[in-house]
């Protein structure tokens, strides 16, 4: 009997001994690791080149972000605080309740797996983050300035430095777009959004992907775009089926089970009704009623500010309008009908504010392109026959951003080509800035009309031509 007694307090002894031993082992790999990255920099050796590049030139460090780099040791560094810190508290809490844990039967599979997750994780997690710190190197001979990847001691998941690191050819020369390297782009403000895309980041290659499209979305929303290329399988619905065939699908509201719906309020299209409040969105109401969609630019309103489509093309005749941008919010609606009446191909600009806009256009068998405002537009220069929009881009907007959009607009439209304003609203002691935005590329005016909104607010609606500029 007295030998079954003293077992327990044995056990707990040596449970409480490989804790320590853990947390000395900690604290040697750090110790260490600290070490060698500072002696493999050369800080414990008198080297003339290493003490010229880190003292003696005045642009050393340019291109060098030492600042990032502090950032990743400090993360580091705090990791393994925290990780010491849970450590003590574990064994102060076992020495409190020594009674409790030595009538408790621990198994040997549960300490494993406190090992492999409290322990031994973080501190991998801890070492990698560690050893892929990266100290500037010297390229090339004598003077040379020291050099570093963009963004490279940023971020501290593992997978998003392998993306952002440039890629060498695999033969050692020039490829095919004449560079040495493939350098793979992220927005400029990811570095202000370090948490939220890292958290975007952080998964197992080759699983599936966390249901979280709406936190890439707010990335992208937030100037993080383009966004990091991801190696994970994206999930779908798991009640998917098969889209209605184009005969069908243009003026047919979509199946419902295939969207994921577990980031919108809505639970089903029948929810997107107009007449329904808690419907989740703002922008485009009603674009979920096909009975309503189907009279848009088809129909005569005695508003000054509403062309008919047919209007439109008229000015153009021939065959002259072949492909366009419908840049807005919508469910494609102005792409089905160029479609089906007048055999033009539309590409439509969807964001899912609040409801599956971008799935809709695509289940209706139109081309949804998932762009935001922030965004260079992925067309050449003086490709598109027609810009169409409407509902997206409205007083709001900065002036200076609209300056930039409008220039980007004129860039991708050929000469000849129409855009296309429609329904553009503002207030109305704002409306000289804004016509002053549309006319200053003096591009010609087939139709012009403004009509009132609201008490403070107008209608502004315009189709301009774009000179040829033959230059």
């Amino acid at each position: 009997m007295g030998r079954s007694s003293c077992f327990p307090k044995f056990r707990l002894a040596r449970i409480m001994g490989w804790f320590q031993i853990v947390l000395g082992g900690l604290v040697i790999i750090v110790s260490l690791s600290s070490l060698f990255r500072f002696y493999s920099a050369g800080f414990f050796i008198h080297n003339e080149d290493i003490c010229r590049h880190f003292y003696g030139v005045k642009d050393a460090y340019e291109g060098f972000d030492i600042r990032a780099m502090n950032d990743r040791i400090g993360e580091v560094l705090i990791r393994m605080e925290s990780l010491q810190d849970k450590l003590e508290k574990t064994v102060q809490q076992l020495e409190k309740e020594k009674d409790v844990v030595a009538k408790s039967n621990i198994t040997r599979l549960d300490y494993k797996k406190f090992l492999e997750v409290e322990v031994i994780r973080p501190l991998y997690n801890a070492h990698i983050a560690l050893r892929q710190i990266r100290l500037p190197k010297a390229e090339g001979i004598g003077n040379s300035t020291m050099k570093e990847e963009p963004l490279i001691n940023t971020f501290v998941i593992e997978e998003i430095r392998k993306y952002i690191t440039p890629k060498e050819n695999r033969v050692g020369k020039v490829n095919i777009y004449g560079t040495k390297k493939i350098y793979n782009t992220v927005g400029h403000a990811c570095v202000l959004m370090k948490k939220e895309l890292e958290e975007y980041m952080d998964y197992d290659i080759g699983s599936y992907c966390k249901d979280d499209w709406n936190l890439a979305q707010k990335l992208m929303l937030n100037g993080c775009d383009p966004l990091p290329r991801r190696r994970c399988l994206t999930r779908a619905s798991k009640l998917y089926q098969k889209p209605y065939p184009i005969n069908e699908s243009l003026w047919k509201l979509p199946d419902g089970r295939n969207v994921r719906w577990s980031n919108y309020q809505c639970r089903n299209f029948e929810c997107l009704s107009s007449k329904n409040p808690k419907r989740g969105y703002s922008k485009c109401t009603g674009c979920f009623e096909m009975e309503k969609e189907k009279l848009k630019w088809v129909t005569n309103s005695s508003l000054p500010v509403d062309f008919l489509m047919s209007d439109v093309l008229q000015i153009k005749p021939g065959g002259d309008i072949r492909i366009g941008l419908d840049y807005g919010v919508g469910t494609g609606t102005f792409a089905a009908r160029m479609r089906e009446q007048h055999n033009v191909t539309i590409i439509s600009t969807a964001l899912n504010l609040g409801a599956p806009f971008s799935e809709t256009i695509a289940l209706r068998g139109l081309v949804p392109l998932y762009a935001t405002l922030n965004q260079r537009l992925p067309f050449f220069d003086n490709t598109m026959d027609l810009i169409h929009t409407t509902g997206f881009m409205d007083g709001w907007i900065d002036l200076m951003l609209m300056d930039f959009i409008l220039f980007d607009w004129d860039r991708i439209l050929r000469p000849g080509g129409l855009l296309w304003i429609d329904k553009f609203f503002c207030n109305r002691k704002d409306l000289d800035d804004y016509m002053y935005m549309f006319l200053q590329f003096r591009y010609k005016k087939h139709r012009w009309g403004i009509s009132p909104k609201s008490k403070d607010e107008v209608y502004l609606s315009a189709l301009l031509e774009k000179p040829p500029r033959a230059i």
